[in-house]
């Protein structure tokens, strides 16, 4: 059996405190990103709207050009921190995710409803960029599935007020280690995402996410572990810290759950990073076990992973 992971490495999941001071918020990421490759960490992970404040209401006043890419630094200075921080860091960084705005003209989907002084209409996405050691630009992730919800009592939110979704399965091959995915939070209740990925053979499968406090205990844990335990990978979720004086509340709680879908490391509320030694004799032992991936009656249902789905690779 070839190993998905060709030799062992240090996950680390930045749970991060984030406020409405941008540059604040990019100056904490690089002090935390920097332990935790002191630490060890060659993967290092930061939670979904890393440099704002979650919420419909900050997505246009935060929100960054990111093409054509590379953008200049007054277009993106998130996207210029999160480069410079990966090769000062010397690892892999996935940055949560930023919110991005795209000038569209006459393209515009019809919740693009923001003109500039010029008429032209904007566009709106969830994205996740990651990068190389070397500060090279690996992938960008807009958020495929968008977080329209209403639990009578609990929560109403509909990102699709702001937000445009994304169209494609992320994909991006870490040479030393291997293949991940990344999607972001929503995107992890959809199963079908996830398995595209472990089939196309990822070893790591990453959801930066800011579940809430309802979601959070109902849901979060269980779709890690169930994503885990579907396709026999590891599976991290990374959260921002709880700010209960924030507009919205995150849930915290970022952990790295095993093939087995036993959960290894986790985070509390507050600020912190948990970190993991993921090693692919873990994802072996595991297929090896129960042969979930060679068990599969494709000629009974179909395989997702075969046609009909979008990737950047």
């Amino acid at each position: 059996m070839t190993s998905l992971l060709k030799k062992p490495v240090k996950l680390a999941l930045v749970q991060l405190a984030t406020g409405p001071d941008k540059a604040q918020n990019l100056t904490r990421a690089r002090l935390r990103v920097l332990e935790a490759s002191k630490a060890g960490a060659k993967i290092i992970v930061l939670p979904e709207c890393f440099n704002s404040p979650y919420g419909t209401n900050h997505f246009p006043k935060y929100a960054e050009t990111l093409l054509p890419s590379p953008p200049t630094p007054t277009q993106s200075p998130t996207f210029h921190a999160l480069s410079t921080l990966a090769r000062e860091s010397g690892a892999y960084l996935v940055g949560g995710s930023i919110p991005e705005v795209e000038d569209v003209g006459d393209d515009a989907p019809s919740n693009a409803t923001e003109e500039d002084q010029e008429g032209r209409k904007k566009t709106y996405y969830n994205t996740s960029l990651t990068f190389s050691p070397s500060g090279a630009l690996l992938a960008t992730h807009r958020k495929v599935h968008l977080f329209d919800i209403d639990i009578p009592g609990k929560i109403k939110f509909t990102e699709s007020e702001i937000l445009s979704p994304g169209n494609k399965v992320t994909l991006l091959d870490l040479p030393e280690y291997g293949t991940i995915s990344v999607m972001v939070c929503y995107d992890i209740r959809f199963p079908e995402l996830s398995a595209i990925a472990a089939r196309k053979g990822a070893f790591l499968l990453l959801s930066p996410g800011a579940f809430n406090l309802t979601t959070g205990p109902l849901h979060w844990e269980l779709l890690a572990r169930a994503r885990a335990v579907d396709n026999q990978v590891y599976v991290a979720v990374c959260s921002p810290a709880r700010d209960m004086q924030a507009d919205y509340h995150a849930w915290g709680h970022s952990m790295v759950v095993d093939p087995h879908a036993k959960v290894v490391s986790q985070a509390g509320e507050g600020e912190e990073i948990v970190y993991a030694e993921l090693r692919g004799e873990v994802i072996e032992e595991a297929r090896k076990g129960i042969p979930v991936t060679s068990q599969r009656r494709f000629d009974v249902y179909e395989d997702v992973s075969k046609e009909g789905w979008r990737g950047n690779k």
